[in-house]
């Protein structure tokens, strides 16, 4: 650990109800909205040097919706809604081979679900926290010290912080935990695999809107969402055995090769991507795994401590329910604060284990290791639109949720 000297430690003394929050993304944001109304003064650094925008949709529903609701989220994410939409199933050169109807999704999740861009999704909470945090961009945590009562933060601009509480909420590749808990390698567990991901303005006119084009094949999927002027967007994802080469080649080269035999949506989505490459996420896919997430009076939150990654689908849920957790558990501890983030830790670790187990299961329905897989994945996506099935299917999607729900609520 990088320690700071006395040189520089702040005039004003300790405030135990201060707390620096690294990362203005999802986690980051909504920690900062949380703590503030626990009644923390709170200052965000963000290592980019403006807001981003963009990036791939996110589910909300089961215990993500909640949260977003305790949150106060709602009335602002309502109405960026993306709602759920008829997926085609596709060939290579683009022909359709079934259709999987939007009606199926919307009764098994019912009317407590929200589909939105992520980068919606972070300009929601920019809003909420703007007038209640000091939010500095193009700032980075540089040096962490602390004692039983304190802890010190040295920043990229200067100057240097004396709070009560650390938040490490700056992602995958998080500077936070480098410092207080050690390299990445030491935590990052590459699951092998790469996404692209990135918003596709005008709409893509060879895919019908209110629908999304989906072509899976051994190793891959690609999919393409037209749902109208500014809410379309594309997704890819295959797998890799370097994932290192596959980014020194840059999101235009990369998915370009791995999907140049691909016809309609895709196809027209890399020539998008390839004269506008700038607004693309573009990343392999990682877990994090750890014995700990808090250190003292630091404490790491969402992908910086667990990142369950895109395969589980509830990244952004666990971001929102992590920050509300946070806050409820320092409420309920008051000064005590490793206390708190120990009861915060053990009540959801739990589900963040189970999520980033069941993203390894489902590695198999994004990039299927074979053709016999890639069709079984077929044979369940139709038999989900019979009758008897259908049903079923969304008891089982009903139960999940409200089991998730409760189990979220303890």
């Amino acid at each position: 650990m990088a320690e700071i000297d006395d040189g520089t430690r702040s005039a004003g003394g300790t405030r135990a109800g201060r707390a620096v929050v690294s990362g203005a993304g999802i986690a980051g944001l909504a920690a900062a909205l949380r703590l503030h109304r626990a009644g923390w003064e709170v200052l965000v650094v963000e290592r980019a040097p403006a807001r981003r925008s963009g990036g791939y949709m996110v589910n909300l529903v089961g215990p993500g919706y909640a949260a977003a609701e305790r949150l106060g989220l709602l009335p602002a994410l309502a109405p960026r809604d993306l709602g759920l939409f008829t997926s085609v199933l596709v060939k290579a050169d683009g022909r359709p081979k079934f259709t999987v109807p939007a009606a199926i999704a919307q009764a098994a999740l019912g009317d407590r679900a929200l589909t939105v861009f992520r980068g919606d999704l972070e300009s929601a909470l920019y809003e909420a926290v703007r007038d209640r945090a000091e939010i500095r961009f193009g700032t980075t945590v540089q040096a962490v010290g602390q004692d039983a009562d304190r802890v010190r933060v040295a920043l990229s601009d200067g100057t240097s912080e004396q709070a009560g509480l650390l938040v490490g909420a700056d992602g995958l590749h998080s500077g936070v935990r480098r410092i207080v808990f050690g390299p990445e390698q030491d935590f990052r567990v590459d699951l092998r695999h790469m996404v692209g991901a990135f918003p596709l303005a005008p709409a893509p006119a060879d895919v019908p809107e209110g629908s999304g084009t989906v072509f899976i094949g051994p190793g891959r999927t690609a999919a393409v969402v037209n749902l109208g002027a500014d809410r379309s967007s594309a997704f890819f994802t295959y797998r890799s055995a370097d994932p290192e080469a596959e980014l020194a080649r840059g999101p235009v080269d990369a998915l370009t090769t791995a999907f140049a035999d691909l016809g309609g949506g895709a196809a027209g989505a890399l020539r998008r991507l390839a004269g506008a490459p700038d607004g693309a996420y573009f990343d392999s896919v990682s877990q994090v795994a750890m014995d700990r997430w808090s250190r003292g009076r630091v404490v790491l939150l969402g992908d910086a401590a667990w990142c369950v990654s895109l395969f589980a689908g509830h990244g952004a849920a666990l971001a929102l329910g992590g920050a509300d957790r946070l806050g409820a558990a320092l409420d309920e501890h008051g000064g005590d604060v490793p206390a708190a983030l120990a009861r915060w830790e053990a009540g959801l670790r739990p589900m963040a284990r189970d999520r980033q187990a069941a993203a390894r299961r489902g590695m198999s329905q994004f990039a299927p290791p074979t053709r016999a897989h890639v069709w079984a994945r077929y044979l369940v996506m139709r038999a989900i639109g019979l009758p008897g099935v259908r049903g079923a299917f969304q008891r089982s999607v009903q139960r999940s949720l409200q089991r998730s729900t409760e189990r979220a609520d303890r």
